[in-house]
């Protein structure tokens, strides 16, 4: 009787099994992924500063794209004249305001903590356990509780240092977004670039359109304020201006804070005073949400507010005072890769389709 021939064939524990090949690129999917999580917690920091440094050089951008229609020059002298004039204008507000500002802002503090023990003082008479000493210590938790990136940056030096480097790192982004924008392509396949350098136009446009939007309603905001305030002399009108000029970068959560400061403000002058200056908070906000945000920004992102609230809680959590402020223009850029990503897919879909009918 004549032996069988027997083909040995690899079984599970052997790598060229395609079954062990199979598991293994599963797993390797599962660890890098890991990886990358890890390593976003232990870089956040860094991260942070880069995204900052990104929507920083959007702004400059569209300053620049914007001179370019009335100013018939080169790029980089458009450049050069949104930089000086962003640096005059700061150097400006310091120099005849920074000395009326800076008492304007001890001032400020001690009215809210009066206010603040006011607030927590009828509120025991109403029954309310709650002490003023609480309230403070409720909000002293909060700042400190903003996450790993606020130590990094919370003292002076850290904050002028992280400042610098963004600005720095935005002034070469800006002066040739092109170059790094290839150097990013460069490292994908040859049939994936023409949808990346599409993604990156597209979020670039809403990042310019977001941010030439918060802009406008910054300025729209802080001006208001500051004018209608001191028309009807509510105290510190012109650090309330600026203060809800700044705090307009953050949607939602930003005209809670100025509304708060605005309102204690107003009624430490008064009850007539405090109403007043309700009112011109109300109005305010009024003209940006239903002005400013349609015709600008919301056409470029139309973010959910509660999707923008609910990222900025997140964020804040994560990445502490700089998460909060890019919570918004990272929404808005994920937003704009899912919705680019799923109109490739629905067009590769149906030329799939097209060519089944065709061979058919």
């Amino acid at each position: 009787m004549s032996e069988q021939q027997h083909v040995e064939k690899p079984g599970p524990s052997e790598v060229r099994s395609p079954l062990v090949q199979h598991e293994l690129k599963r797993a390797g999917v599962w660890f890098a992924l890991a990886i990358a999580i890890g390593l976003v917690v232990l870089l956040a920091q860094p991260l942070m500063l880069v995204m900052g440094a990104l929507v920083l050089a959007t702004m400059m951008d569209g300053g620049a794209r914007l001179l370019g229609r009335v100013l018939p020059i080169g790029r980089g002298w458009r450049l050069a004249i949104v930089l000086l004039g962003a640096v005059a204008f700061l150097a400006y507000t310091v120099y005849l305001t920074g000395s009326s500002l800076t008492a304007q802002a001890q001032a400020m503090r001690t009215i809210v903590e009066a206010q603040v023990g006011r607030i927590g003082g009828w509120m025991q008479q109403m029954g309310v356990t709650t002490t003023p000493d609480d309230l403070k210590s409720l909000a002293s938790q909060a700042m400190s509780s903003m996450g790993r990136v606020t130590a990094a940056v919370g003292t002076a030096v850290g904050a002028i240092t992280s400042g610098v480097m963004m600005l720095v790192l935005a002034i070469f982004i800006a002066v040739e977004p092109k170059l790094y924008e290839r150097g990013v392509a460069w490292m994908l396949p040859m049939e994936k670039r023409a949808h990346f350098y599409a993604i990156a136009d597209k979020m670039g446009w809403t990042l310019r359109r977001l941010m030439f939007g918060r802009i406008i309603g910054m300025a729209v905001e802080g001006v208001g304020t500051w004018l209608l305030l001191w028309a009807g002399g509510v105290p510190m009108a012109g650090l309330l201006g600026i203060l809800t000029g700044l705090f307009a970068f953050l949607p939602n959560i930003g005209s809670i804070l100025s509304g708060a400061l605005i309102i204690l403000v107003g009624f430490s002058g008064g009850t007539n005073t405090g109403l007043y200056a309700f009112g011109v908070y109300m109005a305010v906000q009024i003209v940006d949400g239903y002005l400013i945000v349609p015709m600008v920004a919301k056409r470029a992102t139309d973010l959910a507010p509660a999707l923008v609230l609910a990222a900025q809680i997140l964020f804040g959590a994560l990445f502490g005072i700089m998460g909060l402020f890019l919570a918004d223009p990272i929404v808005a850029m994920i937003k704009v890769y899912l919705e680019e990503r799923s109109r490739a897919l629905a067009g590769e879909g149906a030329g799939s389709q097209r060519r089944g009918d065709d061979v058919q």
